[in-house]
């Protein structure tokens, strides 16, 4: 039995098997879909039919109700398209079902889902589950020898039990290959190699006999999308596409917006094989940098949005999204990470005008917050502490108020004390903070370089002293660099 956040039913822990079935019945229209189920161990209650829309998310298709004996019919007047779909029991255990046969049926156990499992009128099922259910024997076997070579732990049962477990991943890797050439057209097959890691082979040696440290990673990283089809828009309804999609931009691209924007097209030009796997593709990496967990990668929102929604690639229906879409890359653009921080027009407590661009430092600090903010009012002690401590250190802390009234503003400064900030406030009334410098909530922290060039946005407060840090010792690791072999010539040279 499984919980809906387990993983796919590839992994060697998972199992199967199949058992009997129902009177065989006129086949309902295939226009149609009709399952009859059952499973022993639920009743009287209400089952889900649904299937996967991304990882551990799923979408229910049609509800039924369970009877004393556990049985069930989902059906509807409509043909659901294939995928990996699931039974959701009310306890959230599920079991999973291929769709591509509209009219089937099955009878399974809650003792053990998978290995109780049987299948009338599927061979994609059948087949699902016949996969999984040589997995469970052999890993029964595995359980077995790993236990004897635990009791006996000596060198002759060691070597023994390695033998055998070599023996047995043998025998699964035959395995599989025989299975996927004898279910070539198969849904269960395309899923299985979908999900597939990439084999590494041996690294090579490089010209001084080294061995080429890098290689495993760009092999698996250029092998990684070998097995996905991306012309099978079944896959959009399994969990894989998503998984694959977060590890090779999370996990395998280095997390700078070039190196993302630069793979997010690379998968996008492979997804163009089918339009449904082309619009999720476009979608879920928009919706992953839209509020991004890496700072300074919202510039590739911006990307897949100029170029993929607002260029018509990617079709939408409603045009009030596109029209939010484009407010809000015109608001991001011009302050994304590595963007010059756009001219303010705000003034101190005697009205005189700010100027960034005429201030000195390493850094300045820009604090929007709003006087009756509770947030803002919790952060402001923690920041005075800060730029008190970092007078005089090249550290400028600009906090400008989206204040109603000048009145709060002074009030604020008053009650935290916060003398020693350069704190501004538009007398004029004319700032949309929100559309200006993406103030949608307070506070919002922009961190800028001595040149006023954007470093960090929407920092978190208590985050801002670590970073200045952390750019600082960056900064230092950089000038340290030794020289090239190229410059250390020209220097010697110039001596």
């Amino acid at each position: 039995m499984r919980k809906l956040n387990c993983t796919l039913f590839l992994c060697v822990g998972l199992t199967a098997n199949l058992l009997a079935q129902t009177p065989a019945k006129p086949a309902p229209p295939a226009d149609n879909f009709r399952i009859e189920g059952q499973i022993k161990g639920v009743k009287d209650t209400t089952c889900i039919l649904a299937h996967y829309f991304g990882s551990g998310q799923y979408y229910a298709d049609d509800t039924a109700r369970v009877d004393g004996q556990g049985r069930m019919v989902f059906e509807g007047n409509k043909k659901l398209p294939g995928g990996l779909y699931l039974v959701v029991m009310p306890s959230k255990k599920y079991i999973e079902l291929v769709l591509g046969d509209p009219h089937f049926s099955f009878v399974t156990d809650t003792a053990d889902v998978i290995i109780n499992m049987r299948v009338t009128g599927s061979p994609e099922n059948e087949a699902f589950y016949a996969y999984q259910q040589e997995l469970r024997r052999l890993g029964d076997e595995a359980q077995v020898i790993n236990a004897r070579k635990k009791l006996r732990q000596d060198a002759t049962a060691t070597a023994l039990a390695n033998k055998q477990m070599a023996d047995l991943s043998k025998k699964a890797r035959d395995y599989r290959t025989a299975f996927l050439a004898q279910h070539t057209n198969t849904f269960t097959a395309n899923l299985l190699q979908a999900s597939d890691e990439p084999e590494i082979p041996e690294p090579p040696k490089l010209a001084n006999g080294k061995t080429d440290s890098t290689f495993a990673y760009r092999y698996y990283k250029a092998h990684f999308w070998d097995g996905f089809d991306f012309s099978d828009d079944r896959l959009v309804r399994t969990p894989i596409l998503q998984r694959k999609l977060d590890r090779y931009l999370k996990e395998l691209t280095i997390q700078t917006t070039d190196s993302l924007n630069k793979e997010a097209d690379f998968v996008v030009g492979k997804a163009k094989a089918n339009k449904e796997v082309l619009s999720y593709t476009i979608w879920y990496i928009t919706s992953q940098y839209e509020l991004p967990k890496v700072m300074g990668t919202d510039g590739v929102f911006v990307h897949m949005a100029e170029k993929y929604y607002l260029t018509g690639v990617m079709p939408v229906s409603d045009s009030s999204t596109i029209t939010n879409i484009r407010q809000k890359v015109k608001v991001l653009k011009p302050l994304l990470v590595g963007k010059t921080f756009p001219a303010i027009s705000v003034s101190d407590t005697l009205q005189r005008p700010i100027n960034l661009s005429a201030m000195k430092g390493d850094y300045t600090v820009m604090f929007f917050y709003d006087p009756e903010c509770g947030h803002c009012r919790e952060a402001a002690p923690k920041f005075k502490t800060f730029a008190d401590a970092n007078k005089g250190k090249g550290i400028n802390f600009v906090a400008v108020a989206v204040a109603k009234s000048p009145v709060e503003w002074k009030k604020f400064i008053r009650e935290f004390k916060t003398y020693n900030w350069i704190n501004g406030y538009d007398f004029t009334s004319r700032i949309n903070y929100r559309d200006q410098f993406d103030v949608s909530t307070t506070p919002t922290v922009y961190v800028l370089d001595k040149d006023k060039k954007i470093i960090a946005r929407r920092l978190p407060s208590e985050q801002v002293e670590d970073f200045i840090q952390f750019h600082k010792r960056q900064n230092a690791t950089v000038a340290k660099k030794p020289e090239s072999a190229k410059d250390a010539k020209a220097s010697v040279k110039g001596k």
